[in-house]
This record gives C-alpha cells, structure tokens and sequence, in this order.
C-alpha cells in the first residue's frame, strides 16, 4: 500500500529544514551575551559548531562563520575600548553594536533561506 500522505515540497535551496534551523541557530545564539552569559556570542556559536559540523555541513559552515566574527567583533571590541581613553572608541563601540545586531539578523534570515552567508569585518580565525 502506498503512502497516500503529500510530501512536503524540498526547499528551492536543497537544505533541509533541520540544517537550515542549526545554521538560523548558531548565528541567533550570538546574542545570548545580551543576556548576561559571559562570552555567549563566541560559546553559542562554538557549541554548534562542535556538536553538526561532521554531521550537517551547512550548519557547521555558518556555525563556523558565525564563531569567526564573533572573535572579530570580540577583538574590535577590545581596541575600541581601548581607544575610549582618547574620545574615539565610544563612537567606534557604537558603531560596532549596530553592526553586530544588523549583521547578525541579516545572516539568520540568510541561513533560515538556505543561502550561504559570510560576514563582513570578519577575520577568518577558524577555518
């Protein structure tokens, strides 16, 4: 006997749903630090990376993606503050914090979609 139930039609971007989540996932966790998790942008991320990256490629890629920029961000961070001793780094750590939220929604909408997403300002630290 047949299955008589319709199959959900496959996404347009060939990536499952469950990667897709993992991805949408790994860049959403970044903004556990507003939560008061010490470091949870970059641990959110690692987790997720650690945990699918043998078992779903393009989760652990955007996991990946995701870990990098958050110890770039991490790293501009600290220069910026630094540099609030001379007046600069508060416009600078504004500045990043803006880029930080717009960036980090753009490339969950992105992953969520099934299209690979690279951060911009983002040195590649794990590859």
């Amino acid at each position: 006997m047949e299955n008589s139930y319709p199959q959900p039609p496959a996404h347009p971007s060939g990536v499952p749903q469950a990667e897709r989540q993992w991805a949408m996932f790994a860049h959403l966790s970044t903004l556990s630090m507003f939560l008061g998790i010490p470091f949870g942008n970059i641990l959110g991320p690692l987790i997720i990376f650690l945990i699918k990256k043998d078992e779903m490629p393009f989760g652990g890629s955007q996991a990946k993606e995701a870990l990098n920029f958050q110890i770039s961000m991490t790293i501009y961070s600290i220069v910026s503050g630094i540099l609030v001793l001379i007046f600069v780094g508060v416009l600078l750590l504004f500045a990043l914090l803006v880029i930080f939220i717009v960036f980090t929604i753009i490339a969950a909408v992105k992953s969520n979609e099934g299209q690979f997403y690279r951060y911009p300002l983002t040195i590649r630290f794990v590859s």
